[in-house]
């Protein structure tokens, strides 16, 4: 199969499965009452609950799809209901051949419009349900998940096309950036995207206040620029300063505090 075939290629319907043959009966049994007999709206709940099944083993033809299962039946349900209310028995044809394409596009229609804010290339769409179509049948039939050489060769294609179907996988969905990041022991204390985002480092705001201050620093008298070294860089006590500057503990207070002003006046000037 070419490229442009697997382009082309549409899913084929799932077929009709036995069990809704005694429904039919109500179909024509509905046409026939007027508008306004109250026997109508019981004999569509009916056919509605009734063919509810078909529905549901529609909507999970789309599963590899990545949307909600329960979305996707609701849609299905939706589609079921507009089919039971269009159908007229008097064309001649089966329920199950109006109603199957009638779901399937109201589906179509949901991932198109409202499931996914991406919306992926029908191509790669088509290639996604034809692999994931091939995928079960092999699985079944080898007992394993195949792999994309096997799907490849299933369907008659390059293995570069499977590659390029299986990679789209979750494509037309987006995570929040701050989805947290599970544990194998089920903690979620980290996000998911930490080691990818930017963020503001604690330290970039001392970077600035350094700038600013290595020249008020250097403009100090050398004993004031000396004392501040000692106290905040060496880490030594008052006391210790004055001993080895040959001055008093209080006198090492009071220059330490004025030049702290000086320091604070001129950084808020600037």
């Amino acid at each position: 199969m070419s490229v442009a075939a697997v382009r082309t290629t549409i899913a084929t319907p799932p077929a009709a499965r036995p069990g809704f043959e005694h429904l039919a009966p109500l179909f024509v049994e509905r046409a026939a009452l007027p508008e306004d007999d109250p026997r109508r709206e019981r004999l569509r709940d009916e056919l509605i609950a009734g063919h509810l099944q078909l529905a549901r083993n529609i909507a999970r033809r789309f599963a590899h799809r990545g949307d909600y299962p329960e979305d996707v039946e609701q849609v299905a349900a939706v589609g079921l209901v507009l089919a039971v209310d269009r159908f007229d028995p008097a064309r001649g044809i089966d329920f199950l051949s109006f109603a199957v394409p009638t779901i399937t596009g109201e589906v179509l229609r949901y991932f198109r419009d409202r499931a996914h804010p991406i919306r992926t290339p029908r191509r790669i769409r088509a290639l996604q349900s034809m692999v994931y179509e091939a995928t079960a049948q092999l699985t079944q039939r080898h007992g394993r998940a195949p792999r994309p050489s096997e799907i490849a060769a299933h369907l008659d294609v390059n293995v570069e096309i499977v590659l390029e179907a299986l990679s789209a996988q979750g494509a037309a969905h987006t995570v929040s950036l701050d989805q947290p990041a599970f544990d194998g022991d089920g903690g979620g204390d980290r996000m998911r995207f930490d080691t990818s985002l930017a963020r503001v480092e604690e330290d970039y705001d001392l970077v600035e206040h350094r700038e600013s201050l290595a020249p008020l620093l250097a403009s100090l008298p050398g004993r004031e620029r000396r004392i501040l070294l000692l106290r905040f860089f060496g880490g030594l006590t008052q006391t210790e300063i004055g001993t080895q500057m040959g001055i008093s503990q209080m006198h090492v207070s009071r220059l330490l505090s004025r030049t702290l002003n000086r320091l604070r006046t001129e950084l808020a000037a600037d």
